[in-house]
């Protein structure tokens, strides 16, 4: 069984048809890359599954459990988790910060907890940062730690939004273009850590317009257009697919 199945997902705005019924399969352990050009409605797709947007039709199956149309806040706690194109954050809170904040069983959300300070709820707390430090050590962040997160690279922006995402301690994260606009030293650096973290049993569904990072990456790759699946296989495969260089660029043009 599929770790995620999306069957026949639609969803249209003001009338225009963005996903058309997609079908998508991601399988534990490995990453996946989701592509296509411009408005083929990749993020959309992202945002169907994660709950952001609601589809008009069709199942997002995770774990063999229905999660359709369910909040964003329920599907992160069932272990899929988002990152976002754009880095989402605090930015004049620290890199410890804005990881902690985004740590699962927060004692301090409840009014009662947070005023009590139970040996629980300071045990929780002293969990929380282990973790936060963990995270920021794996990911190269710890000397970045007490700075506001507005002073980070953009590179180190991705890294912490990967950060934030481990935090919630997920089964599958979902990324949104994580190496767009990264320099080469960074992209690489990325590409090895998520790498790493699929190695040791997390699963990932990649979004990216980085076709040497897709190359590397990704075990798997399933081509969108136009909001309605038109390939899937291996890169190499799909590199010499006539259909896949069409949509990208036109016809005899590899998408390498």
């Amino acid at each position: 069984m599929s770790l995620l199945e999306v069957r026949k997902l639609t969803r249209s705005f003001y009338g225009i048809h963005a996903l058309g019924g997609v079908d998508l399969r991601v399988e534990a352990h490995r990453i996946t890359g989701l592509i296509g050009p411009n408005g083929a409605g990749k993020t959309t797709l992202f945002n169907c599954i994660t709950g952001v947007v609601a589809p008009d039709s069709g199942t997002v199956l995770f774990g063999g459990r229905d999660i359709t149309g369910w909040r964003p806040d329920r599907i992160s706690s069932v272990g899929l988790v988002r990152t976002f194109q754009i880095a989402r954050g605090f930015p004049r809170l620290s890199v410890y910060e804005n990881l902690l904040l985004f740590g699962d069983r927060q004692p301090g959300e409840r009014a009662s907890a947070a005023l009590m300070r139970s040996t629980a709820a300071l045990r929780r707390e002293s969990e929380l940062v282990d973790r936060a430090f963990a995270v920021a050590s794996r990911l190269n962040l710890v000397r970045a730690l007490n700075d506001p997160a507005s002073s980070l690279s953009g590179g180190q922006k991705k890294l912490l939004e990967i950060g934030r995402v481990l935090m919630a301690r997920p089964q599958l994260i979902l990324l949104d273009e994580p190496v767009a606009g990264v320099n080469p030293s960074l992209t690489r650096e990325i590409a090895a850590h998520l790498r790493s973290l699929v190695d040791d049993g997390l699963s990932v569904l990649l979004i990216e317009h980085h076709m040497d990072t897709i190359a590397q990456l990704c075990d798997h790759v399933v081509v969108l257009a136009e909001g309605k699946n038109l390939a899937e296989g291996s890169f190499e495969a799909l590199s010499r697919n006539e259909s896949v260089q069409e949509a990208y660029m036109g016809r005899k043009r590899q998408i390498l």
